[in-house]
């Protein structure tokens, strides 16, 4: 697959173009219709959902939510657009923000409080078990993780800091040959896309494949169809048509590699859309200046 030149991903090495036959079939994941699979004392929702190397909770609190943590992992919080603020607390620290902001916290006991009418998305690995048994898709992997790979922790972040805030993302300025806003931690990696008002260009899509790593995206607002095609192998009887699937926001896909896949933002109004990778991606955090915490987390030794 080719990018357009104006796209930072033409800076990418090309895929490999590996055999569709074994990979995963997409999931969809559109929560505004979906049952939440889990509700908060004062009325909050959550919707969860894994993957291959990670479980996803969407969340609407209510003003006045908590959430309790003892966790083996490293969490990353993603605080979406929204109204509210967001205070989490572990033993000796403690921090307030408000969207759209990017927290990571550290294992052990942590708490967080939500203000008003706060949006969030959780990333918590595989490991954490009592998360992964609320899954909407809890037996989607029963027989492995297709052509994903198991991603391996990355290295500790620097300094001893539990709660890493990453503010203000919305003021963040777009920058020539650098993609979106792009943020990571030891077992995630998310890119905040910048909000597109009104309908992409259809001449400018940007058809691309991963060899052995999911793309999960949520979209946040808006209209997207997510466009997936499974490549031609020798044998036709299994080959598959075509998926173009519209959904809109609050909406999760999860796309297997290696299958080829694009998302055409269609809606009228704003268009919001967060991609996130389990674990962080090699090919984004080789290119300088792309991943904005690069100097708090550290890239394997064999990258360096």
């Amino acid at each position: 697959m080719a990018y357009l030149a104006s796209d930072p991903r033409s800076q990418l090495a090309a895929s490999s173009g590996l055999d569709t036959d074994a990979a995963h079939e997409p999931q969809y994941f559109d929560f505004s219709e979906l049952d939440p699979t889990g509700t908060t004392g004062r009325g909050g929702r959550l919707w969860t959902v894994r993957a291959a190397n990670a479980v996803v909770v969407y969340a609407e609190h209510a003003d006045g939510d908590t959430f309790d943590r003892e966790d083996v992992d490293e969490t990353m919080l993603v605080v979406l657009p929204s109204t509210g603020r967001l205070t989490v607390r572990t033993a000796g620290e403690v921090v307030t923000v408000e969207p759209t902001s990017v927290i990571t916290v550290q294992p052990g006991p942590w708490r967080y409080e939500a203000e008003g009418a706060l949006r969030l998305l959780r990333l918590h690995t595989v490991a954490t078990s009592d998360v992964l048994d609320q899954a909407l898709n809890g037996e989607a992997y029963a027989d492995g993780l297709g052509l994903s790979v198991r991603a391996e922790p990355w290295p500790a972040p620097s300094g001893d800091a539990a709660i890493r805030v990453y503010d203000a993302i919305e003021d963040i300025a777009p920058q020539e040959g650098r993609l979106g806003r792009i943020l990571r931690s030891r077992h995630a990696m998310v890119n905040l896309l910048y909000p597109r008002v009104g309908p992409r260009d259809p001449r400018t899509l940007s058809p691309h494949t991963h060899d052995d790593f999911e793309q999960l995206s949520f979209v946040d607002a808006g209209e997207y169809v997510h466009h997936i095609r499974r490549a031609w192998g020798n044998d036709r009887t299994a080959w598959r048509s075509d998926q173009h699937r519209e959904i809109g926001g609050p909406s999760l896909t999860i796309i297997p590699p290696p299958l080829v896949h694009t998302s055409e933002a269609v809606g009228a109004e704003e268009n919001r859309m967060v991609d996130i990778f389990a674990g962080p991606r090699e090919d984004f955090s080789r290119r300088p200046g792309w991943v904005l915490n690069a100097a708090d987390y550290p890239v394997p030794e064999a990258l360096r």
